[in-house]
C-alpha cells in the first residue's frame, strides 16, 4: 500500500549514486562526444537536433510561464489539490487502475502493431526468431539443413553441421513460438508489453510512497512512444523487459518483507533466468545487484539464505533449459548460435568485430552517446530533450534508497556492458537501453515533486507541470504523428504479401526461383563454400562485385570450399581502400573498383538488378503450402531442378524497380534454361 504522507526525501541513503549518474547523463545526453572520438561513427545531424531543442524548449516554456502566470488571474487554470482524489483511493482501486492501465497499453500496442508494423517483422532480427518459433511450434528445436544452403540460408540463421536454426537464443522465440500456435505471432509483443505495465505497477506500489508520482510514471511507462513503438514490434527486447519487470516486482517483495518471503524470491529467479534466456546480457545487467543484495542479506541474517536459495534456484531453472537447447542445436551448453556463425568476433570486449572493425572503447563510448543523444528524441518524441526532467530529478533529490541504488547500479551494469559490445543497436531508437525505461519513467514522474519540495509551490513549480503538459501535447499533435508515418512507410519490401502471386494464378506444386539482388546472392554462395560469416561480411562490404563473382565462380568449377576458398578470396582485399558504392548497381551495397572491366556475365546481373528484385527472407517466416520457393541463384538452379523435377518453374521479381511494387511470378520454360544452363539430361 503506499504512504501518501511520506516525502521523498525520507529515504534513507546518500544521494551521490544518483548525482553521479545524472553527470555522466547530462555529459553523454547533451555533447556530441561521438563526433570528437575517431571512430566509424558520427552524429551529423546533432547541429540540427540542438537547434530543435533550443527552439522546442522556447515554446513549451514561453507557452508554460504564460499559463503559470494566468492561472493565478484564472481560477479554473489551476487547483492545488487537483491529484488529491489519488490519496483517497484504496488497495482495490489501487490494482484496478494497474489492470486498466495494462488494457489500455493492449489496446494501443495492438493497434501499432496492425496500423503501423502491418502485423510482420519488419526487420532481419525479427524476422529469423519468428522463423524459429515456427519450428519451435512443430515439436523440433531445428529442422534440417539443406543440402544446397544457397538458395535457402539469410543472415543470422545458422545452416550448419546439417541443422538450420536462429543464432538467437531460444527465448525469445520461445515466446513468439506461443503466438504463432495461437495464429497471432504479432500479438506476443503487445501482450508482453502490456504484462509489463501490470508489473511495472506491482513494482511501484511497494517502492513509491507517493501515489501521485507513482500514477505518473506507469503513465509515462506504458504510453512513452519508445515503449509503444517497442510493444507493437516482435522484437525480442520486449519479452525481456516483462521477465526483468516481474523479477524486480518480486524482489521489491522479498526486500520489503520482514521475514524470509522465498516464494516472491523464487519469482524473482525464474523470471531473471527466463530474461537471460532470451537476452543474457540485460539479464546480467539486473540479476548481479540482485545477487549481490541477496548475499548480503544473507550474511546479516541466517533466516535470508532461504531467499538466496530460492532466488538461485529460480534462475537455474530456465538456465538449464537453454543450455540443454544450446547442446542439441550448436552441440554444447554455453555455445550459442550467434557465436557459431560468427565466432568469438560477437562476444562483448574490445576486439575486430564481427564486420572486420576494431571495436576500441573510443568506439564503445561513441555507441553510449548515441544511446543517450538518441533517448532524447525517442523516449518520449517531446520538442523538449526527453532526458531534462530525467536527470533534473536525479540533480534535486537528496537521498536515495535501496530500491534507487538497485535501479542505478543495474543502468550502470546495462550501459557498461553496451559499452564493451560492438554493434549499434538502433531500431525503433536505442534498443539496447530500453531496459532503462523503468529507470528514465519513474524519475520523470518524480521531478515535478522534487521541484516543489525545493522552491515551493509557487510560479517555478507552476511552470514545470504546465512544461511537462504542453511538451507533451505537443508531442501527441506533432512529433508522434510524424513518427508514425515514418515508420509506417518504412521497410517496405518485408511487409509485401510473396505469397499472393502464387494465389492469384492458382499456381501449386510449383518450384518458384525468388529473385534477389546481385549482391545477397554473391554473399550466398559464400556461404554455401564454407566462408564464414565475418569474413563474408568483410569480403562484400570491401571487395568488387564482378572480382568476387569470377573469383567464386573459379572456386564453385574446381569444388574449393572452406578455408581454402578463404584463403583465394583474401587476397581481393588488398585493394579494398580504392574501391567506392557501385554507380551501376540499385543495390547500395555492392563495391565497384574503378576501372575494373566488367564480364558479360556482371554486366548481365546488374541489368537483372535494373530489371528488378525482392526479398527471400520473408518467405521463410510463412507457410508456402504446396510450391517450393527458393533464391535463384542462374546455372546453378540446376540442382533443385533435378531435386524437383516434375513440378512447373517460376521466377518470383517485381514488373519495376519501384520500391514497394508487388512481386509477379514468370513463368520458366525447361527447354529453354537447358539451353541457357548448358543442362543435359
Amino acid at each position: 500500500m503506499f504512504v501518501a504522507s511520506s516525502p521523498l526525501t525520507t529515504r534513507s541513503g546518500s544521494r551521490w549514486f544518483a548525482f553521479a549518474f545524472a553527470l555522466v547523463g547530462t555529459a553523454l545526453g547533451f555533447l556530441p562526444v561521438v563526433n570528437w572520438v575517431q571512430t566509424s561513427y558520427s552524429a551529423q545531424w546533432f547541429a540540427t537536433e540542438l537547434s530543435e531543442w533550443v527552439s522546442g524548449s522556447a515554446i513549451v516554456i514561453g507557452v508554460a510561464v504564460v499559463l503559470a502566470i494566468l492561472s493565478r488571474r484564472i481560477h479554473g487554470l489551476w487547483r492545488d489539490d487537483a491529484f488529491g482524489p489519488l490519496s483517497s483511493w484504496s488497495p482495490h482501486q489501487d490494482r484496478m487502475f494497474g489492470l486498466a492501465a495494462a488494457f489500455a497499453s493492449l489496446v494501443l500496442y495492438a493497434i501499432v502493431a496492425t496500423m503501423v508494423f502491418s502485423r510482420v517483422p519488419i526487420s532481419v532480427d525479427e524476422l529469423v526468431q519468428l522463423v524459429q518459433a515456427r519450428i519451435f511450434a512443430t515439436g523440433r528445436l531445428w529442422q534440417p539443413a539443406s543440402a544446397e544452403p544457397e538458395f535457402y540460408s539469410v543472415l543470422n540463421m545458422v545452416d550448419a553441421n546439417g541443422r538450420y536454426y536462429s543464432q538467437f537464443p531460444p527465448g525469445g522465440p520461445a515466446m513468439l513460438a506461443i503466438g504463432v500456435l495461437l495464429r497471432a505471432p504479432w500479438l506476443v509483443g503487445p501482450v508482453c508489453g502490456a504484462v509489463s505495465v501490470a508489473a511495472f505497477w506491482a513494482y511501484v506500489r511497494v517502492v513509491e510512497p507517493r501515489r501521485q508520482v507513482a500514477v505518473g510514471a506507469l503513465l509515462l511507462f506504458a504510453f512513452a512512444p519508445f515503449a509503444a513503438f517497442m510493444s507493437g514490434s516482435h522484437m525480442n527486447h520486449v519479452p525481456t523487459l516483462m521477465w526483468l519487470l516481474i523479477g524486480m516486482a518480486a524482489m521489491a517483495r522479498v526486500m520489503t518483507s520482514p521475514k524470509p518471503a522465498p516464494g516472491y524470491a523464487l519469482v524473482n529467479g525464474l523470471a531473471l533466468g527466463c530474461a537471460a534466456t532470451i537476452r543474457p546480457v540485460d539479464a546480467l545487467a539486473f540479476a548481479l545487484p540482485a545477487g549481490v543484495w541477496y548475499l548480503v542479506n544473507s550474511l546479516g541474517d541466517r533466516a535470508r539464505w532461504r531467499d538466496a536459495i530460492a532466488s538461485a534456484a529460480g534462475v537455474a531453472i530456465p538456465l538449464c533449459a537453454m543450455m540443454w537447447v544450446n547442446t542439441q542445436t550448436t552441440g554444447r551448453p554455453l555455445l550459442f548460435g550467434y557465436q557459431v556463425l560468427w565466432g568469438h568476433s560477437h562476444d562483448l570486449g574490445f576486439h575486430r568485430a564481427p564486420w572486420g572493425v576494431a571495436h576500441t572503447p573510443g568506439r564503445g563510448l561513441a555507441l553510449v552517446n548515441l544511446y543517450f543523444l538518441r533517448l532524447q528524441t525517442y523516449l518520449y518524441e517531446s520538442p523538449i530533450p526527453s532526458l531534462v526532467p530525467f536527470l533534473g530529478a536525479l540533480y534535486l533529490t537528496r537521498r536515495v534508497d535501496r530500491f534507487d541504488r538497485y535501479l542505478l547500479a543495474c543502468g550502470v551494469l546495462l550501459l557498461g556492458l553496451y559499452f564493451a559490445y560492438w554493434h549499434d543497436g538502433f531500431l525503433f531508437g536505442p534498443r539496447f537501453v530500453f531496459p532503462l525505461l523503468p529507470l528514465l519513467t519513474l524519475w520523470t514522474a518524480r521531478f515535478p515533486a522534487l521541484v516543489r519540495e525545493r522552491i515551493g509551490s509557487g510560479i517555478g513549480y507552476r511552470t514545470t507541470c504546465y512544461g511537462i503538459a504542453v511538451g507533451g501535447v505537443m508531442a501527441v499533435l506533432v512529433s508522434i504523428p510524424v513518427r508514425v508515418r515514418e515508420y509506417a512507410h518504412s521497410f517496405v519490401p518485408m511487409r509485401l504479401d510473396y505469397l499472393a502471386a502464387a494465389r492469384r494464378a492458382h499456381v501449386d506444386n510449383a518450384l518458384i526461383f525468388v529473385r534477389e539482388s546481385w549482391g545477397t546472392q554473391l554473399m550466398a554462395r559464400m556461404w554455401s563454400l564454407g566462408v564464414p560469416r565475418s569474413e563474408t561480411e568483410l569480403l562484400y562490404g570491401k571487395v568488387d562485385a564482378c572480382l568476387l563473382e569470377q573469383r567464386l565462380t573459379a572456386l564453385e568449377t574446381a569444388g574449393t570450399r572452406d578455408t581454402v576458398a578463404l584463403a583465394v578470396l583474401l587476397p581481393l582485399l588488398a585493394d579494398s581502400a580504392r574501391t567506392v558504392k557501385s554507380p551501376f548497381s540499385l543495390d547500395v551495397t555492392e563495391r565497384y573498383l574503378p576501372g575494373t572491366a566488367y564480364t558479360p556475365t556482371c554486366v548481365q546481373r546488374l541489368a537483372e538488378d535494373r530489371i528488378g528484385f525482392t526479398l527471400l527472407a520473408p518467405l521463410l517466416a510463412v507457410d508456402w503450402g504446396t510450391n517450393v520457393y527458393a533464391r535463384d541463384m542462374h546455372q546453378r538452379n540446376l540442382a533443385l531442378v533435378r531435386q524437383y523435377p516434375n513440378r512447373p518453374l517460376y521466377l518470383l521479381r517485381p514488373p519495376t524497380n519501384a520500391t514497394g511494387a508487388l512481386p509477379q511470378l514468370y513463368p520458366l520454360r525447361r527447354d529453354s534454361l537447358q539451353v541457357a544452363w548448358g543442362m543435359t539430361e
